[in-house]
C-alpha cells in the first residue's frame, strides 16, 4: 500500500536532532549537554515529540524514525532505498513484527557496545562510599521556584566532587562519575553562564572537599579508584593552572567537612575506609603542618561546615546507620586559648548525611543530604534566633553528595549548588538568590 506523505507528522529540526540522539542511546543530561539546551527543554521537545509520533517510549519514538528513515542504524538499509542491483526492503518475505524485533534487537546490542561497563563488586550499592544506579530510576523531579534557577549544566556529571567559590568562579574538582573515579575540574563563570576546563587534579578522588587558603585552593585526601584512603594534600593555583602538594594529611581520610578560618584549614570528621571518625585536623599554612583540635561529640563522616564571623558551623553527618540532625559550633578561638571549642545548638528538622552547607551573612544554608530518606526541602538557620526554617528545593526526592558554594555581587547573593546523586549522576547546575538588596533613593 503506498504511503501518503501528507498524513506523515512532520518534525522541526531540533526535535529530529534530540530523537537521532535518543536513538543512540543519550540521556536527557547528555542530549542537554550536546545542544547546549536545558534538560526542561530536552524534556519538552520529546514529550512534544511523542504526541506526534503517537508513541509512548524511547524505544517506540526510535523504531518509528528507523522505518521513516531519520535515523540510520550502521549496517541496515534505509526504508525505500536500496544498493544498486539490491531490491528495497523485502516486505513481502519480512514482516512487520520481524522487522520491529530485528530493529529493536539491534538497539539491545548497540547498547551493550557502546554503554559504560557496569561498576565493578567493590562499587556495589551496600558501599556508603561510591553510589550506584538504583533499581528504579527517576525518583526526583525538578520544582519550578522563583528563587532556584537552572543554570548552564556541568559539563562532566558527577556527585561526592569538591565545590569552592574563587574570585568570583565556581570550581567543581573531582568526584564520582558513571565512568568512576574523575579529576577533572571544571570552572563555572556565573556571569557568562558558560563553563570551562582546567588542568585536571593529579589524583583522581571521590568524598573530597576543598577550600581556598592565601589564594590557593587546597583539596586534602580523598577516596581513589582503588577504594583507597588517600592522605595526599593537593594544591591548586588557579593562576597558573598548576598543581602541587602540601604536607600530608595525619592519617588517610575522606568524607570530611571542610572550613578555612583566620587563614587556617579545618576538617572535620570523615573515614579512613574502615570507620568514620570524630577528629579535628588543623593545617597551618606557615608551617605546612597539621595538628589535632578537640574531637567532635560524634564519629559521623558526610557533614558539611560553614563560617559566620569567626566560627564554623558543622551539620548533620552519616555514620552508616542514619543521617544526624546536629547542628555543632566549633570556636577556633577557644580552640587556641585552650577552653573547649564546641557548643550544641538548635538540631535540623531533619537528618542530613551528604548535604552542601553555606554561610550568607547570619544564616546558614542546608543543602540536599537525605541518605535512607528522600528530603522534599532544604532549610536555613538563623544564628542570631538560634532556629530552623523550611526552604524549598529544586529537586523533590533524594539528592546527596552535593556541592555548594556562594558568589557575591554587587547588591545580590547567589547560592550556586552542582551535581550530586538523585539515583544518578548530576550535571545540574542550581542558582538561588539568597540575598538581593534594594537601593531606595533617599528623600531630599
Amino acid at each position: 500500500m503506498e504511503t501518503n506523505d501528507a498524513l506523515q507528522p512532520q518534525l522541526p529540526e531540533r526535535e529530529l536532532e534530540i530523537l537521532r540522539l535518543v536513538a543512540t542511546g543519550a540521556t536527557n543530561q547528555q542530549i542537554a549537554l550536546e545542544l547546549f539546551i536545558s534538560v526542561n527543554t530536552v524534556k519538552v521537545h520529546l514529550r512534544n515529540t511523542f504526541q506526534k509520533l503517537g508513541v509512548e517510549s524511547r524505544t517506540e519514538a526510535t523504531m518509528y524514525a528507523v522505518r521513516q528513515g531519520w535515523v540510520v542504524l550502521e549496517g541496515m538499509p534505509v526504508p525505500g532505498e536500496a544498493e544498486e542491483g539490491e531490491p528495497p526492503w523485502p516486505q513481502e518475505r519480512i514482516s512487520t513484527w520481524q522487522r520491529a524485533f530485528f530493529i529493536v534487537a539491534g538497539l539491545v546490542i548497540a547498547a551493550l557496545i557502546f554503554l559504560p561497563p557496569a561498576r565493578t563488586a567493590s562499587n556495589s550499592a551496600n558501599s556508603p562510599f561510591t553510589d550506584q544506579t538504583s533499581e528504579v530510576l527517576g525518583t526526583s523531579s525538578d520544582v519550578a521556584s522563583s528563587r532556584w534557577e537552572s543554570k548552564a549544566q556541568m559539563p562532566t556529571a558527577r556527585a561526592r566532587l569538591a565545590v569552592v567559590a574563587y574570585q568570583g568562579l565556581v570550581y567543581a574538582i573531582g568526584g564520582d562519575t558513571a565512568e568512576g573515579v574523575s579529576g577533572a575540574v571544571e570552572i563555572y563563570d556565573p556571569t557568562s553562564d558558560t563553563w570551562t576546563r582546567r588542568a585536571s587534579k593529579p589524583r583522581p578522588a571521590r568524598n573530597i572537599a576543598a577550600a581556598v587558603l592565601d589564594g590557593l585552593i587546597y583539596v586534602p585526601g580523598g577516596h581513589d579508584a582503588l577504594d583507597q584512603a588517600s592522605a595526599a594534600v593537593e594544591v591548586y593555583d588557579s593562576e597558573a593552572d598548576t598543581w602541587s602538594e602540601a604536607s600530608p594529611l595525619p592519617q588517610p581520610l575522606f568524607a570530611y567537612a571542610i572550613a578555612a578560618v583566620q587563614g587556617k584549614l579545618y576538617l572535620f570528621g570523615g573515614s579512613d575506609g574502615m570507620r568514620y571518625l570524630d577528629t579535628v585536623f588543623i593545617y597551618d599554612p606557615a608551617t605546612d603542618t597539621w595538628t589535632m583540635g578537640t574531637p567532635m561529640s560524634q564519629a559521623r563522616g558526610f557533614c558539611a561546615a560553614a563560617v559566620v564571623g569567626e566560627r564554623v558551623y558543622v551539620l548533620g553527618g552519616y555514620d552508616e546507620q542514619s543521617e544526624s540532625a546536629l547542628c555543632q559550633v566549633y570556636d577556633p578561638a577557644k580552640e587556641e586559648s585552650g577552653e573547649h571549642p564546641w557548643a550544641t545548638l538548635a538540631p535540623m528538622r531533619a537528618g542530613r548525611g551528604g548535604l552542601a552547607a553555606v554561610a550568607i551573612e547570619n544564616y546558614v544554608y542546608a543543602i540536599g543530604g537525605g541518605w535512607t530518606e528522600y528530603l522534599s526541602y532544604n532549610e536555613r538557620y538563623d544564628v542570631n534566633q538560634d532556629t530552623w526554617t523550611d526552604l524549598n528545593s529544586p529537586l523533590l526526592g533524594q539528592w546527596r553528595t552535593l556541592g555548594a558554594t556562594p558568589i557575591h555581587g554587587g547588591a545580590e547573593t547567589v547560592i550556586h549548588v552542582v551535581g550530586g546523586w538523585s539515583d544518578r549522576y548530576l550535571s545540574t547546575n542550581y542558582a538561588y538568590k539568597a540575598l538581593f538588596r534594594i537601593f531606595l533613593p533617599s528623600p531630599k
